[in-house]
């Protein structure tokens, strides 16, 4: 069986998936795609030589009976409405963050598929499937460490450009954090508090950079996010777990290591793009794979994507009033209670 996918936007993640969903996975076919600058939409068509019809919007994208599956890589604001266009139709859906850009538009979404009976939505958390955050997530539920106490952990990218915001150092990066220590820990938020270093002389004079986020779970778990991105030496991801009785940390990229010049060293990444590579790969084919064998997809919920949007919501608040904030979630419905999380 081929899943037939529908794409909705067609700029720069757009095109990567299409890219990997047509030359690198297997079990998936572009037939449709759409995307509001009809000239980026048909290029992609050429570029990639696909048999593929050009709509002119994703009302008449997901209604084509020739489409099984939707893939959401367009504008964050118009995510919601390409997301419950497609759930009303009963297709799958692939999403990318956000799902929606509040947590009311992300609890439409969560009503409108309980409403269909069955999990149609994935949301793109793709650290889930990247192998050392598996390895965590391995070594923390098989007790390794004891229970988890604290947790360390930074985002670091070498530059931003003019139109990065303080709000988007959580909406736009902590939002990958906020998924993948959820999901590690196991373990809801209970408050956020925003404070803010010295700041660095790269950051231009609207950004307050570096950042430092500490999110507490309700079982006490303190976990201590460094966000700075204008570090200028290169793309570092670290996460460290503390448990009861030992540290378990988050391995480094794999690197030739050199020895030049009297010394040793290896190399940074510069480009998020390579960092998580192998795990958009995975999380699409996972994708594909889940629905086939169980008819659902198997990864991020949109109930994950609620309860990122609720505690980056605190997080923003956090950022303006200095103060802890409280992370209030609504009460998990049953219907999510049963998810697959097996992302290996």
């Amino acid at each position: 069986m081929t899943l037939k996918i529908g794409v909705v936007g067609t700029g720069a993640i757009g095109r990567e998936h299409i890219k990997r969903i047509t030359n690198t996975l297997s079990g998936g076919e572009i037939v449709a795609v759409t995307d509001v600058n009809q000239d980026a939409a048909r290029d992609v068509v050429v570029q990639f030589g696909l048999d593929a019809v050009i709509y002119p919007d994703d009302n008449a994208l997901v209604v084509d009976d020739n489409v099984d599956a939707v893939l959401v890589t367009s504008w964050g604001p118009a995510h919601e409405q390409s997301v419950l266009v497609a759930i009303e139709a009963g297709k799958y859906v692939f999403c990318e963050k956000p799902l929606a850009t509040t947590a009311e538009g992300c609890m439409r979404i969560v009503e409108a598929e309980m409403k269909h009976g069955k999990r149609l939505v994935q949301v793109g958390f793709m650290r889930r499937y990247d192998s050392g955050y598996v390895q965590l997530k391995e070594a923390i539920d098989n007790n390794s460490i004891g229970e988890p106490l604290m947790i360390r952990c930074a985002h670091r990218n070498p530059e931003v450009d003019g139109t990065y915001t303080t709000e988007m150092a959580v909406t736009d990066t902590l939002v990958h954090e906020i998924d993948v220590l959820h999901w590690l820990a196991g373990d809801d938020y209970k408050s956020v508090q925003v404070v803010f270093p010295k700041k660095t002389k790269h950051a231009l004079d609207h950004l307050q950079d570096p950042q430092m986020i500490i999110l507490e779970t309700n079982t006490g778990i303190i976990i201590n996010v460094e966000v700075f991105v204008n570090c200028k030496y290169g793309y570092d991801i670290q996460c460290e777990v503390i448990g009861e009785e030992g540290i378990v940390s988050l391995p480094e990229v794999a690197s030739i290591i050199t020895r030049k010049e009297a010394k040793l060293g290896t190399n940074i990444l510069m480009d998020w793009k390579q960092r998580f590579i192998d795990a958009y790969d995975k999380e699409l084919q996972d994708f594909m794979d889940s629905i086939k064998k169980t008819g659902e997809p198997n990864g991020p919920t949109s109930w994950d994507g609620y309860i990122a949007s609720v505690t980056a919501d605190a997080c923003v608040n956090a950022q303006q009033t200095g103060e802890k904030e409280p992370v209030t979630l609504a009460e998990k419905p049953d219907f999510y209670n049963n998810e697959i999380t097996e992302t290996v």
